[in-house]
């Protein structure tokens, strides 16, 4: 049954910025390991592979999102947005303490943990007017790939250290705090909780709550955001060491390329949303998918930085596709728990992905083989297609909800 049309309760312009910025947070901690991880294997005196190795064993720990997409659909999207802000700020700073590799592994693992869990990407589907509901979340997005990271994180490791780089998001929690405290309950969580009598929704029942649709768009999800990140944590994450330490370039000069990776990444944010609107969802999977595969095998044939940031375009189109359609598919009751069941799911890439990425750096220590298979598993998400996926396109989500 569809839901009543539902009024906004917040302020969009607000709710764009403010979960745009949580986006930032996010992204930032995600993607500050590339200009760090030299730095990071210098200090711990460790190689790639044994780095990627335990990356990908205390991936384990990132599993537990899933409790944070309950919790958002059980208690509402501002308390826990609050945990998603105290769960990737406190361990970031308190990397300041990490003196000794494991304890090190394990404070990253819970940053990680929180990173990319789209949950920021929800309040704004649930508030925004259906013809501008791609866009703006578009618009979140993009705020959330200003490329501070590669801004900083090299100047940070060469002044105050490498930890520097992740424990200055402490400050930025607190910014986000102050911020929260303005944030209103979504209209449609508050309507949503009415109609069920303020029940509380437990585990259980949220899994009870899943029908077979759900399930079906659920592993959809999961396939595509798991094998995004396995190729983009392959770019992000080794783009240093393989412009650093096989192509022997300085870090000023690896930045530079980064920095311009980082800006293009907004102008990928930008085409993500302008495809969505115009062309559709499925459309704009296909196009981001294709150029990604051809950015990673060009990189592996030529290793030049103009084709190392065809991929800053490309992958961020998917993502932005990621970032709306997890958000508009599922219903209000369950839509954090179906997101945060995909999210869980696309964990086990923190897992495989550094493995994968241990035995490929074995196998091709000069890495060409590595970016051809990144761009393969690229190939995989436009397979999802055959099962016909709804097209969300200028719906609103009573519509989404009734039709798909």
């Amino acid at each position: 049954m569809a839901e009543k049309t539902i009024q906004p309760n917040n302020n969009i312009a607000f709710l764009v910025v403010f979960m745009g910025l949580i986006a930032l947070y996010d992204q930032y901690l995600a993607l500050i390991e590339g200009p760090l991880i030299p730095y990071i294997l210098e200090d711990f005196n460790v190689t790639a592979e044994y780095f990627a190795l335990w990356q990908g064993i205390f991936g384990i720990i990132t599993f537990s999102v899933f409790f944070i997409g309950w919790l958002s659909d059980a208690y509402g999207r501002k308390p826990a947005m609050l945990i998603l802000i105290l769960v990737m700020g406190i361990p970031a700073f308190l990397i300041l303490t990490a003196y000794t590799f494991f304890w090190f592994m394990l404070l990253y693992s819970l940053v990680i943990m929180g990173t990319l869990s789209n949950l920021w990407e929800i309040p704004i589907s649930e508030e925004s007017p259906p013809k501008k509901r791609g866009l703006y979340g578009s618009l979140a997005f993009l705020i959330g790939l200003l490329p501070i990271w590669a801004l900083v994180g090299g100047p940070l490791a060469e002044g105050p250290g490498w930890r520097w780089g992740y424990a200055i998001m402490g400050f930025m929690m607190i910014i986000l705090i102050v911020l929260w405290l303005k944030m209103n309950e979504t209209a449609r969580w508050e309507a949503t909780h009415e109609a069920h009598e303020k029940k509380t929704l437990k585990i259980k029942e949220a899994f009870k709550s899943l029908e077979k649709k759900d399930w079906q768009y659920i592993a959809m999800c999961s396939i595509i955001y798991g094998l995004w990140t396995i190729s983009f944590k392959m770019v992000a994450t080794w783009g240093g060491y393989y412009y650093m330490n096989i192509q022997g370039l300085t870090e000023p000069e690896y930045r530079s390329i980064l920095l311009v990776g980082g800006l293009l990444m907004i102008v990928g944010a930008l085409l993500s949303g302008i495809c969505m609107e115009k062309l559709g969802r499925n459309a704009t999977l296909i196009i981001s998918c294709v150029g990604s595969v051809v950015g990673f095998i060009g990189l592996a044939l030529t290793g030049s930085k103009y084709i190392y940031w065809i991929i800053f375009i490309f992958m961020p189109m998917t993502l932005g596709w990621v970032m709306v359609y997890f958000a508009e598919i599922f219903p209000t009751r369950i839509r954090s728990t179906a997101v945060g069941i995909s999210a869980t799911a696309t964990r086990l890439s923190y897992v495989i992905g550094p493995l994968i990425a241990a035995a490929l750096l074995i196998t091709f220590p000069t890495m060409e083989g590595f970016w051809i298979f990144a761009g393969i598993f690229m190939i995989i998400p436009l397979f999802t297609l055959f099962i016909k996926p709804y097209e969300t396109k200028g719906k609103d989500l009573d519509t989404v909800q009734l039709e798909r």
